[in-house]
């Protein structure tokens, strides 16, 4: 081998190993928390809980921005029975982690009744919805990972955004939010 062919060889090896480790590095290096921090029970990252039904309060724990993306966490608090309709995200995966009260998460074609820590974890691109069940209080930590524009898109349903849309217009802003229905919710009754 040529000296000339054999310089050229390390040098593109070494940018094949290098590039990886720095296209990392700027993922990284984007508006993430820069040192650690606590949010206290009851209290949302923001200072502005929301809520999206009555008797619902999301604290939200872990901030998309705190992450640059990478995840987001939030306390949910229910009292009413009952939860989301049957939905896809195509590019987050949803975890959700019982804190108190009894849960029904269903993913894909298994459902499973979760109490105080119980976790479920939903891939991403499968079908799932969750709804409290019982008269007591419930409290879940839902995460997303990569976060997605869940934060953005709970926090504008709580706003009202959705109230003035036909459905063919709510369809279509909760998908380009990464939110489809797929079906109905799983109602408050044990199945």
């Amino acid at each position: 081998m040529q000296r000339s062919s054999f310089v050229k060889l390390l040098l593109t090896a070494g940018a094949a190993i290098t590039t990886p480790v720095s296209l990392a590095a700027k993922r990284l290096s984007g508006k993430r928390a820069g040192k650690g921090f606590m949010v206290a029970a009851g209290k949302d990252r923001n200072d502005h809980s929301i809520s999206l039904m009555e008797g619902d309060t999301f604290f939200t724990k872990i901030s998309t921005a705190d992450t640059d993306g990478g995840m987001y966490l939030f306390e949910s608090t229910r009292v009413k029975a009952g939860g989301p309709p049957l939905h896809i995200h195509a590019e987050q995966d949803e975890w959700w982690y019982v804190l108190s009260g009894e849960f029904l998460i269903k993913v894909g074609d298994e459902q499973y009744t979760a109490k105080a820590g119980d976790s479920v974890f939903g891939p991403r691109g499968i079908p799932h919805t969750f709804a409290k069940v019982g008269e007591a209080e419930g409290r879940l930590l839902i995460l997303y990972q990569p976060a997605g524009k869940m934060e953005a898109y709970f926090k504008a349903v709580s706003e009202g955004v959705l109230t003035k849309m036909t459905d063919e217009e709510k369809n279509a802003y909760r998908k380009e939010r990464g939110v489809e229905i797929v079906g109905p919710a799983i109602g408050h009754l044990k199945q």
